[in-house]
């Protein structure tokens, strides 16, 4: 089948849809953002990636901490919400209920089936955006979100975003285990 240049894109799938959390001027603020992924497994670490113009940016740079949060699909109106309106103009310290773990300066979302605390360990300039790379120090997840004592996506049901679209989707159906599939001939 012909495929269609379309120039440099970020179409990368799935972009998840998560809560950037962080205190600015002592108040816990909540920043949606899908440039957020995984960056290595020791120290377990992520990165997300944050316009330097946002106001979740001052809290990051100020305290060097954040929080990330996966959201359930059932979550998505405040979830938007929380990327529509700048925490300048609207304070959304409480949409959610928060709570802490061991970082003070990294609010978690309590309505959240997971929630990583995360200390910045380097950050990248890339002109629109400043990269940080966070350390995982704690994870918490829900308890009924695990399947023999591991996270269960489909438990958890994290709400993902659908860039060019610009719409939320969830996750669909399982079609394969992973590392036994790719052994059968």
């Amino acid at each position: 089948m012909e495929k269609v240049k379309m120039g440099p894109q970020t179409l990368l799938f799935p972009m998840p849809a998560v809560l950037v959390g962080t205190h600015v001027n002592q108040t816990p603020n909540f920043m949606t953002a899908a440039w957020c992924g995984i960056a290595a497994s020791s120290p377990p670490a992520l990165t997300v990636a944050v316009r330097r113009a946002r106001f979740t940016f001052e809290g990051i740079t100020a305290h060097g901490t954040f929080s990330i949060n996966v959201p359930s699909a059932d979550l998505v109106k405040k979830v938007d919400y929380c990327g529509i309106y700048s925490g300048r103009k609207k304070d959304k310290s409480a949409v959610f209920e928060v709570e802490y773990g061991l970082l003070d300066t990294a609010p978690l979302v309590r309505e959240c089936p997971v929630n990583l605390e995360c200390k910045v360990i380097q950050s990248v300039d890339l002109k629109s955006h400043t990269l940080f790379i966070g350390e995982i120090v704690e994870s918490h997840v829900r308890a009924d979100c695990l399947t023999n004592g591991q996270p269960d996506p489909r438990k958890i049901d994290p709400l993902i975003y659908g860039t060019g679209a610009q719409q939320y989707l969830r996750l669909g159906e399982v079609i394969a285990d992973a590392f036994r599939i790719g052994k059968e001939s």
